[in-house]
């Protein structure tokens, strides 16, 4: 694991798109595409305009990158709660990427049914590699939840299937996501974290006991790839070194 502090979230946005450039990349030296699970939340909001600006719109290599969601509400496209909107808006529609390049969740299916889709179109994705994606990139809820992995939910001890879909009463409204299980086989798994509010969730995490029922951020472990966590300082207020 790697933590990387920096000292606000604008300062926190730029250093992860440096990073970004630099591992996209190395890893197209040595395959032909790039594979990459975008996250939804304000913290990968600053990030996605960054990228879609000067210097770093012109020094990725757009037609490599193949893009999915970690997680999604089920709600259509146009819909403002929609993180595949949220991503369009501010990154997609300013770079050249095909939508043959571009993997949303299917959500004019219904929630189960998506699910079941995006598990196959994952399947067949990766079949015959030993890993999944190239990057999952995540997000971290006040509450210790990422993707749409809540404190509580069965969906969090999910051991065997990819993808999920069920109801969430605290928000009443069904939620789409990937699971631990296709995560932790990606090459790199990177948290951005911001903000006083994660402070103490933050040091539970990656310090506190193993409680995934309370802090469901602590699933993700990688078991044959890289874990960073991209923080500011607010974030990083109560983190002790381990």
């Amino acid at each position: 694991m790697q933590l990387i502090i920096k000292k606000d979230s604008d300062e926190l946005a730029r250093a992860v798109a440096d990073w970004l450039v630099t591992y996209i990349n190395d890893v197209l030296q040595r395959q032909e595409r790039f594979t990459i699970a975008l996250s939804g939340g304000s913290t990968p909001e600053a990030l996605f305009k960054l990228l879609a600006e000067l210097p770093y719109r012109e020094v990725i290599p757009w037609d490599k990158l193949h893009i999915f969601w970690g997680d999604e509400r089920y709600v259509p496209l146009d819909d403002d709660r929609s993180n595949a909107r949220m991503a369009y808006q501010t990154l997609l529609n300013h770079v050249p990427v095909e939508p043959t390049q571009v993997f949303v969740w299917p959500t004019n299916q219904e929630p189960d049914v998506a699910a079941d889709r995006y598990a196959n179109i994952l399947h067949t994705y990766f079949d015959g590699y030993n890993r999944t994606f190239d990057l999952v990139m995540l997000g971290m809820g006040d509450d210790g939840h990422t993707l749409s992995l809540f404190p509580g939910t069965e969906v969090v001890h999910e051991d065997k299937a990819w993808t999920n879909a069920y109801f969430l009463k605290a928000q009443n409204m069904y939620r789409l996501t990937l699971t631990a299980p296709v995560v932790n086989k990606a090459a790199a798994v990177a948290f951005l974290v911001a903000g006083p509010k994660k402070a103490a969730p933050l040091n539970e995490v990656i310090n506190g006991d193993y409680r995934p029922d309370v802090y469901p951020s602590q699933v993700i472990r990688p078991t044959d790839g890289e874990l960073y966590w991209f923080v500011d300082e607010a974030a990083a207020a109560q983190v002790q070194p381990s």
